[in-house]
């Protein structure tokens, strides 16, 4: 079957486009209450089906958030399969539909497509994840619609009355992994990282700080797998060194867990290992994986909660830190003596 048209709808009652469109839409005040009935009587008969996007967009009010996620080179083309970003999607979905909005997921390296996306489509407002400083604020020069920076670092606060940046305390988790690690008895601990900047700066320092800076080594490790494993490889010597292992993400813990159970070592009798981010999968794995939690559900609320002052223009705070927490699981252990 074809699908029933604005233009077949109007031709049949003899009645203009605009007509059927302004009843459509709930426009009826200079409509007749016959013409409204008829127009509505056809289009159920027809079984008329509107565009969801032409209604949106002739809307004021579009009900439309959109998630833009940075499509970094590091994920190697699966960025929405990342522990972090599928359970930030997931909290936010929920948000958004117990809000009554509608979710868009784009994900770009490029800020033109950002700007491109929420102008076609009329946004109320945008979350955005994973770029950097200076990139927010050249999105702020072209958008004005309100946006929330999900995941992002500013070094000196936000200084933009138009963006909030929700963030969490990164120096915290990695300080209660390092006690954590000190309180199990281990007496010299590697933290693995693919940058020692912004967020991941913040958790190592943590983790120095509540372990023992004197006592904590840092390996910088290849953002791709293939890469990262050869490096484990060359380093093994050096990492066989270490009675504990801190992972600025799941991802990286999990994936080295799986380098040294490979290698013979034995998690966590051999070496403890602890994560950061507590996504879905650090239960599933065996051992199951210490990490320091970050409550996905409160940031999509508070993301919510935030896009909906900006637009409003109410007054609220910037920068907005939401607390972590450790979760100790079977990935760690006393030291062996």
């Amino acid at each position: 079957m074809q699908r029933v048209r604005i233009v077949d709808i109007a031709r049949e009652l003899g009645v203009s486009t605009a007509t059927v469109s302004n009843v459509i839409h709930g426009k009826t005040k200079k409509i007749s209450d016959a013409t409204v009935k008829r127009v509505q009587k056809l289009l159920e008969e027809r079984q008329y089906i509107p565009s969801m996007a032409g209604l949106l967009l002739a809307q004021n009010d579009s009900r439309i958030i959109g998630i833009v996620i940075n499509n970094h080179g590091k994920y190697e083309g699966h960025v929405l399969e990342d522990p972090f970003v599928s359970a930030s999607l997931n909290a936010l979905s929920g948000e958004i539909e117990k809000a009554g909005y509608f979710m868009m997921v784009k994900t770009t390296t490029r800020l033109a497509d950002i700007v491109k996306f929420a102008s076609m489509w009329n946004m109320e407002g945008m979350v955005i994840i994973g770029f950097c400083e200076e990139e927010y604020s050249e999105l702020r020069q072209f958008m004005h619609i309100p946006f929330v920076v999900y995941d992002g670092f500013f070094e000196n606060g936000v200084n933009d009355a138009r963006l909030c940046n929700l963030t969490i305390d990164n120096y915290d988790g990695g300080l209660q992994a390092g006690r954590h690690f000190r309180s199990l008895g281990h007496q010299r601990a590697l933290c693995l990282s693919d940058n020692d900047i912004c967020m991941d700066a913040q958790r190592i320092r943590g983790f120095r700080d509540g372990f023992g800076a004197e006592h904590t080594d840092l390996l910088l490790i290849p953002m791709q797998k293939e890469q990262r494993r050869a490096f484990y490889e060359q380093h093994f010597p050096f990492i066989k060194e270490h009675t504990a292992v801190f992972a600025v993400s799941d991802y990286y813990a999990i994936d080295f867990m799986q380098f040294a159970q490979e290698k013979g070592l034995q998690v966590p009798e051999d070496i403890s290992i602890a994560g950061f981010d507590d996504t879905p999968i650090c239960q599933q794995i065996v051992p199951s994986l210490t990490t320091v939690r970050q409550d996905a559900a409160r940031r999509a609320a508070s993301a919510l909660l935030a896009l909906k002052e900006l637009k409003q223009g109410i007054p609220f705070q910037q920068s907005r830190m939401l607390p972590v927490q450790l979760v100790p699981r079977q990935s760690t252990a006393l030291k062996n003596i």
